[in-house]
Parts: C-alpha cells; sequence; structure tokens
C-alpha cells in the first residue's frame, strides 16, 4: 500500500501594527494556528528583527551614512553576547544536531574561552551579574561589557572572522549595526561609535519573558555560559506556550519602544495550506 503523504500543519496569519517614531510598521506573519511555544517562534521572531533592523539602515543610508557591518568583519565579536534563554534552548537544539567530533570541537573552543576569563577575572564578575535584569545602559554592566572586550577573546562561534551560525544568530548580535568605522568597535569606550538607532528591539522583550520563567537566570545568560546551560535540560519556551497566534501576541505586548508602544494584533483567516509556519514572512513599513 503507498504511503498517504502527511498533511501539512496548520496556520495562521496574524497582523499587527508596530509603532515606528512618526508612523507606524504593519506586519503579517504566519503562525502554527496549533500549540507552539515560544522557541518554536524565533525563526518568526528573528524574521520581525531582521525586518525592523532593514527599516532602520534604510532610513540611515536615507539620511547620507553608510553601514560599516557587512561580512567578513569581525570587528564585534568579541564583545559580551547576553542571549535569551529562548535563544540559548534554541542554540541547544542546534548543536545537538552536529556530528559528536563537531560538538567536541565546539565545547573546547567554549572550554578555552571561559578558562581565558576566568584568568582575567571577568568570569567570575559574570557570575555576579546573574541576578540582574541585562541592562547595556547599567553603569555595572557597561564597565563589565567594556572589560569583557578588551580581553580580545572571539566568540566561540567565530571562524575565521565570520560567524558560523549566521542564520541562527543571537538577537543582540542582529541589533548591533553601526554607521562608525568598524575600528571604532574595537575600542568603544575610547572611540565613538555610532549606532544604528532602533525604535524598536526585540531582545529586551524576550528578555523580559524569560526573567519571568527562569527566575535563577533572570531570562538571560552570557553565550559562553551556553554548554553549561545546556546541561540543565531546560526547556523555557515550553513555559510560555499556546496557540501560535496567543504565544505571538503575548510575546507582542512585552515589546516596550522608544517612540510609542505596540498595537494589539489581531488575526486574520487562517492561512493556505502547504505554507512552513516561519517562511513568507512579510514586515513592511506602512
Amino acid at each position: 500500500m503507498d504511503e498517504q503523504p502527511t498533511a501539512p500543519s496548520e496556520t495562521s496569519l496574524v497582523e499587527f501594527s508596530l509603532a515606528w517614531g512618526d508612523s507606524h510598521i504593519t506586519a503579517t506573519a504566519e503562525v502554527p494556528a496549533g500549540r507552539t511555544n515560544l522557541t518554536q517562534l524565533l525563526p518568526i521572531l528573528q524574521a520581525l528583527d531582521d525586518s525592523l533592523i532593514g527599516a532602520a539602515a534604510s532610513e540611515a543610508v536615507a539620511e547620507g551614512r553608510s553601514i560599516s557591518c557587512r561580512a567578513g568583519c569581525g570587528a564585534c565579536c568579541r564583545q559580551l553576547v547576553p542571549i535569551s534563554v529562548f535563544e540559548a534552548e534554541a542554540l541547544t537544539t542546534w548543536v545537538r544536531s552536529l556530528s559528536e567530533d563537531q560538538q567536541q570541537e565546539l565545547a573546547q573552543r567554549f572550554d578555552q574561552t571561559l578558562r581565558t576569563l576566568a584568568a582575567s577575572g571577568i568570569l567570575e564578575r559574570l557570575v555576579a551579574t546573574g541576578n540582574d535584569f541585562w541592562d547595556p545602559e547599567n553603569e555595572k554592566h557597561k564597565s563589565l561589557a567594556i572589560d569583557y572586550l578588551y580581553q580580545r577573546v572571539a566568540c566561540p562561534f567565530l571562524v575565521d572572522e565570520a560567524c558560523s551560525i549566521h542564520p541562527i544568530r543571537p538577537l543582540i548580535c542582529r541589533e548591533y549595526l553601526v554607521t562608525s568605522p568598524p575600528e571604532h568597535c574595537v575600542d568603544p569606550a575610547t572611540l565613538q561609535t555610532e549606532m544604528v538607532h532602533l525604535p524598536i528591539r526585540v531582545m529586551p522583550a524576550l528578555n523580559r519573558i524569560g526573567a519571568e520563567v527562569e527566575h535563577n537566570t533572570r531570562g538571560w545568560i552570557p553565550l559562553i555560559f551556553l554548554f553549561a546551560w545546556m546541561k540543565a535540560k531546560a526547556h523555557p519556551g515550553e513555559k510560555v506556550s499556546g496557540t501560535g497566534p496567543e504565544v505571538l501576541h503575548h510575546f507582542l505586548s512585552r515589546i516596550h519602544t522608544s517612540d510609542g508602544d505596540v498595537e494589539s494584533p489581531e488575526d486574520s483567516p487562517t492561512a493556505e495550506d502547504g505554507k512552513l509556519p516561519a517562511a513568507n514572512q512579510e514586515f513592511s513599513p506602512g
């Protein structure tokens, strides 16, 4: 008997609007109609973040500024990288999909990074921030981030000055976009770094939700702690679950903007069958 093809998962379209300066960005996201969780929706949130960043970059270029970030530039890849616990869960899945040899090689790079930072005293300071909600404007966190950078320790995922996980790279890496010369990123405490202003940032919203489900981490961990975090076999995404529209609505309700608030999303009719939940995202300025 011939096998019957597997029925495609049903999806729903969710429409919502984000305040963006004096205008709005309207978006349509295709999400699972059935049960899912926040970690599983991460590809959709990454697509949203990429679109918001693209809109901000276009505005910067229209103002006559040039984006310095490009492939092959690893100037910022020696900075402290805080990631949400949901990103940690997604990266854990990716790491465990690698071969045993690849996992061992990656684990050795993470271990060497930790040893180097332990010798400098940075590791102890990182552990001490475990009870803090990560705030890049906090003076203690700023000082830690600068001192971390001065250790010149490359991200364990950096290979030949290129990000080996670029398609699934952390949100904070996506949101780091500059128009100043790349060499300024190497020493931002001395040289002025001109960041592209993002009225909306996705990463803090994920951290806020993470802090509610993982009190011991305050919703985030340093990326270099990933292999240690993996040992706990935590699944924070499962604590934020529901239908696709419900989970997305919950996330959007936690976004704080510098120029306005997020508007409540509205569900549209179910999308046509046969499309992947994270595919065909449309995020366009309104």
